[in-house]
Formats: structure tokens, sequence, C-alpha cells
């Protein structure tokens, strides 16, 4: 699915910000799967355990994000982005920036949700 204009509270980022969204899961996986592999061989305790939310919360931002082809920094700052990588633009209408920001608010909550549901595997783990 190719968009290229914004729409309040759905989408305000263009295929170059998806692209770039796309790569921070990647690193966020990276991460992730780092951090269990060094619980995993240093027999780390259940409460050491829990440090893997980071890694799991950078993934699962960037993966939401693009999924909904929405950034949640742009809808709290009231911007959004279609063109080349940078430049933003920004939203004028407050009814539309509030559609922003409730999304915004929503794709944390899901990601935030996603990184506890990845940690709390972790920790029961039994290594």
């Amino acid at each position: 699915m190719t968009q290229a204009e914004y729409v309040p509270g759905t989408c305000n980022i263009g295929d170059g910000e998806v692209s770039r969204r796309r790569m921070v899961a990647l690193i966020g996986l990276i991460l992730t799967l780092s951090s269990l592999a060094t619980s995993i061989t240093n027999d780390a305790s259940r409460q050491a355990r829990l440090g893997i939310f980071i890694p799991a919360l950078v993934m699962s931002v960037g993966w939401v994000q693009s999924r909904k082809r929405f950034c949640l920094a742009y809808g709290f700052a009231g911007t959004f982005n279609f063109g080349k990588l940078g430049a933003i633009s920004r939203v004028s209408d407050q009814e539309a920036r509030a559609a922003d920001r409730k999304t915004a608010v929503k794709i944390f909550a899901q990601s935030a949700l996603y990184a506890g549901l990845v940690t709390a595997a972790v920790v029961a783990l039994p290594l």
C-alpha cells in the first residue's frame, strides 16, 4: 500500500520514513536476540533478564510504526513527512493534532505491550 498524503490519526509518514522504521525494528530485533543470548550464556537471574524490555521496546516501536505508517514522535510533535527524509511539515489543524496524539499514545501502548510480552517470556525461561 503506497500512500502519499497525510491522514490525521491514521497516516503521517511516507515510504522513506516507513523504511527507516523497519530498520529500527531490525536493529531492535538484533539487540533483543543479543540480550537473550547474553542472558543464556551468563546464566542471568530473572531480575537481570528484565533488561530485555528496552531492546524489545525499540523493536516493537519500529515494527508497529512501520505497519501503521504512523510515527509516534511525529504524532506527538504535530508533524508529518511524505517527502525526502528529514523534510517534515507541520499539522496546523488542532483536531488533526489531537487525533495524531491519540494515535501516538495507542502506538506506544501497543509497543509496550508487545515488549512486555517478550520480556515476560524471557523471564519465564528456565535458564
